[in-house]
């Protein structure tokens, strides 16, 4: 005779997996072994710590039945971001048109601070080459140096097709987003990633609210043996909040080189034998960069606090 008890508990199997979708109070998990996917709930205890699960998490849970259950714990994240809300990020790819829009190195570089202070590593997409006059052509090249020689990783293509074979191995064991200012062609290449979604390209009918990609939600996708968010991500970022003295952390060639100043919490501004300024001044630092981290620590500085 079957125990009433071992039912129940079979019932209440726990489980570890990954939200990928969630969506009116519901998280959908993809379990880890089975990539079955589970409806479920969160447990109470996540709003008495005002703690909200995220697309992302991975977490353990029950299983009430096969499909049905409830989120129990959420793991520790190694990255978390605001917009689009996503946890455990690897990669986010950035789109800089070089032609309509043109490239703006003080927007590039601090999409760049952000997503270097919330670790997720940026890879660069320079899109629409195709359509870039002969007259740009030195200035692209200099943008393309310069941010290869930080060490960032660069894609640089002709063509849609050459780039998303490009970014076949930069996706693998990956989950990764996309971002970067409004019109350079986010909403183009996930439609090309995701055939079917028919997220909206056009500002003119982003902003009437046209078109029939509706959804609000934010959902991972299996692609090139990664993830991908379905969504163009943000186009304009807030980081005033950053405290300025780590603000050169966000700056991998500052960061490389920052110990050999002088003074501990160098700005970089400021202060005699700096490292920084001394690497500036013999072309290793680009001013373009050293230009935005101005811009950005000015910024920070001036900031009014928000509660």
């Amino acid at each position: 005779m079957t125990n009433p008890q071992d039912n129940l508990q079979e019932k209440a199997s726990s489980y570890t997996g990954q939200i990928i979708k969630a969506l009116s109070g519901f998280y959908y998990v993809e379990e880890t072994e089975t990539k079955e996917i589970f409806t479920t709930r969160a447990r109470g205890q996540f709003r008495n710590t005002q703690t909200t699960p995220l697309v992302g998490d991975f977490v353990e849970f029950t299983a009430t039945n096969t499909k049905e259950g409830t989120v129990m714990k959420i793991l520790p994240r190694y990255s978390e971001m605001v917009r689009p809300a996503v946890a455990n990020v690897d990669v986010a790819l950035l789109v800089a048109s070089v032609t309509e829009p043109q490239i703006q190195p003080k927007l590039l570089d601090r999409f760049l601070v952000y997503l270097e202070s919330v670790n997720v590593e940026p890879v660069i997409y320079f899109s629409k080459l195709d359509l870039a006059k002969e007259k740009d052509h030195d200035q692209i090249k200099f943008f393309i140096d310069t941010y290869t020689n930080v060490g960032y990783k660069v894609i640089v293509s002709s063509s849609l097709d050459e780039m998303l074979d490009k970014l076949k191995d930069i996706v693998r064991d990956h989950t990764m987003v996309v971002v970067g200012q409004s019109g350079v062609g986010k909403s183009t290449l996930l439609n090309r990633l995701l055939p079917g979604l028919d997220i909206e390209t056009g500002e003119i009918s982003t902003s009437l609210g046209r078109g029939r990609h509706t959804t609000r939600h934010t959902e991972l996708h299996d692609i090139f043996g990664g993830k991908i968010a379905d969504t163009p991500g943000f186009s304009s970022i807030d980081i005033d909040q950053l405290d300025k003295i780590l603000l050169s952390n966000y700056f991998p060639e500052m960061r490389a080189i920052q110990d050999q100043c002088q003074f501990r919490g160098c700005t970089h501004i400021h202060e005699p034998k700096c490292a920084v300024k001394n690497a500036l001044a013999a072309g290793e630092i680009a001013q373009t960069r050293y230009d935005s981290y101005l811009q950005i620590f000015e910024e920070i500085e001036n900031a009014k606090p928000k509660y």
